[in-house]
């Protein structure tokens, strides 16, 4: 921190350096990459902040957690309490939407350590005549501090303590509205400032808590065989906000390149008639600012987005920056792009699979700082249409500068813009991205099926430094991946990933019909991509087609927006299942959500067994809420509407997959 910097600071909290500060603050959490990157919150949510404070000697500190709005010029302040070993913690209560700052003051409170000696030479009954006269000066201290009527309360205090009289004078200083009046006016002549000014980013609450649903437009037109339009998908919307859904996924909605363009089944040369990859973007009908003309006008655009708010439901607009040959781009800016020695420009590759439609922009580029602006530009023009939440294709491929600027000054004007990255990639990248400001990412949840790899994973997003700025964004499947655990296409198991996803992440998302239809086959053994994927054709789905789970998925839904519990990812607890004395069951999963305040926990138990009933002990963990192991309470089946008396720690649990995979208990303590 610059000096000039550092001093704007601490005129802002009316602090200068001062030798005589004794105070040490240090380990501040979350403090990102020394303070480089915000920690995220969601607006009406909360920050717990830890730090280690001390000081020499035994003298008794007060400790203040101090936030504004970044760039306001006075700052809030709420207390820090010592949680043992000379850590502390506070919370940070956030408001709207927008950037924030924090910081650390703490101080030694000379009255609060006279206060806590006279208590221990009362209780040994010695003279303490002489200390009664030092905390009556202490007193005068605070009322030099103090505005005009605490003054004069305080002067009574000084008094009464000056009398002579040891018991009313020991009374009076030990009397808790003393020490209430003289918390408002703090001695902080010596007090310390953290040497950082921490940021924090607060977002709109869907980026805490979302259900995402996919959809292409293209094959929601009201007779087969047609391209569909946005204006016969806003048949759909009351379905899918029926469903609990309330954020609606859209793959780009721009021109398709015919150049290179796919056929069915990712087929390298497409058939008459066939529409291609969306993702193929740009044609001579424009870019990324233009609107596919079989999907209708821009106009038709803003209406439907506008008709998906008024059902409940926010629109999500992929974002993917890659171009197909015909983009006008290639043409307008030429070094945007890798060029090749025939003379062509170079397409997306990953060998051996090789991808002709799509051609990569360089972020190489010698014009770079003109990239950057039109990229920018893209999601500012989407925003005006009323979109603000966007998924990002494979962010991983592009710079990091660019999304670390982008994001920051897109968020700088419209804050309560959401950004969900779409890369399925190393951990450290991942990371990274969540740092330069994406909202939320995806994960590796769509891997992850055995109990010990779902529990590793659910322990490194909640307890590292991840739960401090990525949020994991769980999709049991995708247009793109079509995991083995599901093509068996076993109705049980479409339920089980569905129930994990949605109660082990308060954001979850599926592409729509094929999952809640249990779309199961594979273009091939062992790819998972589907056979005949919609990314290349225009499908007809029967929604109605028999053994379909719409009805778990609204019920789940349902749960999650009437639970508190389960609308964050971080306080999440496992507990044991045994299956016998002794040994754990390796197919019974349960775990813990508990709401801030402890007014809502919830129980899930999962049977990750398809096939088989299983039961086992379940040992709830009553020592998480003050509770004795023989503690009694109640459970309630928010799927089967069943109530349970359970006694104890430890009650059996019975899953039945053919019945429903999973209980989600609402749990009353009482």
């Amino acid at each position: 921190m610059n000096n000039a910097f550092r001093r704007s600071v601490l005129q802002t909290v009316k602090q200068e350096f001062d030798g005589r500060q004794r105070v040490v603050i240090e380990n501040v959490s979350p403090e990102l990459d020394g303070g480089k990157y915000p920690a995220k919150s969601v607006e009406g949510g909360f920050v717990v902040v830890e730090a280690d404070i001390f000081v020499d000697g035994a003298d008794t500190i007060t400790a203040k957690l101090c936030v504004r709005h970044t760039g306001a010029s006075r700052w809030q302040h709420s207390a820090m309490a010592t949680t043992g070993n000379d850590r502390w913690s506070g919370t940070l209560c956030v408001g709207s939407p927008g950037s924030y700052e924090y910081t650390i003051e703490a101080w030694v409170d000379h009255f609060e350590t006279w206060k806590k000696g006279l208590i221990k030479k009362t209780e040994a009954n010695q003279d303490v005549s002489l200390d009664l006269l030092i905390g009556a000066l202490l007193i005068d201290g605070g009322v030099a501090r103090s505005t005009a009527a605490t003054a004069v309360k305080l002067k009574l205090f000084a008094d009464a303590l000056r009398s002579g009289e040891r018991e009313e004078s020991v009374e009076a200083a030990l009397d808790s509205e003393l020490a209430d009046l003289m918390a408002q006016a703090p001695d902080k002549s010596c007090a310390a400032l953290y040497e950082k000014v921490l940021s924090l980013t607060v977002e709109q609450k869907k980026a805490g808590f979302s259900s995402w649903y996919e959809i292409f437009p293209r094959s929601w037109a009201s007779e087969p065989g047609r391209h569909g339009t946005f204006k016969e998908c806003s048949r759909m919307l009351p379905m899918i906000a029926g469903m609990g859904f309330d954020v609606l996924y859209l793959p780009p909605i721009h021109p398709i390149g015919y150049a290179k363009r796919k056929g069915k089944n990712n087929a390298l040369v497409a058939a008459p008639g066939e529409p291609g990859s969306c993702w193929a973007i740009g044609n001579s009908d424009g870019g990324h600012k233009a609107v596919h003309q079989e999907l209708g006008t821009l106009k038709d655009f803003t209406e439907f987005v506008t008709e998906a708010e008024s059902n409940g439901i926010s629109v999500a607009l992929d974002i993917a920056f890659q171009c197909s040959p015909d983009h006008p781009w290639v043409k307008e800016h030429p070094t945007w792009f890798r060029w090749r020695p025939d003379g062509t420009v170079q397409f997306a590759e990953n060998p051996p699979k090789k991808y002709e439609d799509i051609l990569p922009i360089d972020f190489e580029s010698s014009d770079w700082q003109n990239l950057w602006i039109e990229l920018k530009s893209i999601f500012l023009f989407w925003i005006e249409q009323g979109v603000k939440i966007f998924r990002v294709d494979n962010p991983h491929t592009k710079a990091f500068g660019f999304w670390e600027w982008a994001i920051a000054s897109i968020k700088e004007e419209h804050p309560d813009t959401v950004f969900l990255a779409e890369a399925f990639t190393r951990p450290k990248l991942m990371a990274r991205l969540a740092k330069a400001g994406y909202s939320q990412s995806y994960s590796y949840f769509t891997w992850r099926n055995t109990k010990h790899d779902l529990q590793a994973y659910l322990h490194e997003l909640t307890t590292s430094e991840l739960r401090h700025f990525m949020r994991p964004n769980f999709w049991p499947n995708t247009p793109d991946i079509l995991p083995d655990e599901l093509q068996s296409g076993n109705r049980t198991t479409f339920t089980i990933r569905m129930v994990l996803a949605a109660t082990l992440s308060s954001n979850y998302g599926m592409y729509g019909p094929a999952y809640e239809l249990c779309e199961h086959l594979p273009v091939a053994a062992g790819k998972e991509d589907y056979l005949d994927s919609e990314k290349y054709e225009i499908k007809q789905w029967d929604l109605d087609r028999p053994g379909n789970i719409r009805a778990e998925i609204t019920r789940i839904n349902r749960i999650r927006k009437d639970n508190a519990a389960l609308q964050q990812t971080n306080e999440i607890s496992f507990v044991r299942i045994e299956a016998s004395e002794g040994h754990e069951d390796d197919y019974l999963m349960g775990y813990v959500k508990r709401s801030a305040d402890n007014s809502n926990i919830i129980l899930t138990v999962v049977n990750l067994d398809h096939s088989n009933t299983r039961g086992g002990w379940l040992r709830f963990p009553l020592e998480l809420f003050g509770l004795s192991h023989q503690h009694p309470f109640k459970v309630e089946d928010l799927l089967s509407g069943m109530s349970y008396d359970w006694n104890g720690e430890w009650n059996y649990v019975e899953v039945n997959p053919w019945v429903m995979p999973a209980h989600i208990f609402r749990v009353t303590l009482g």
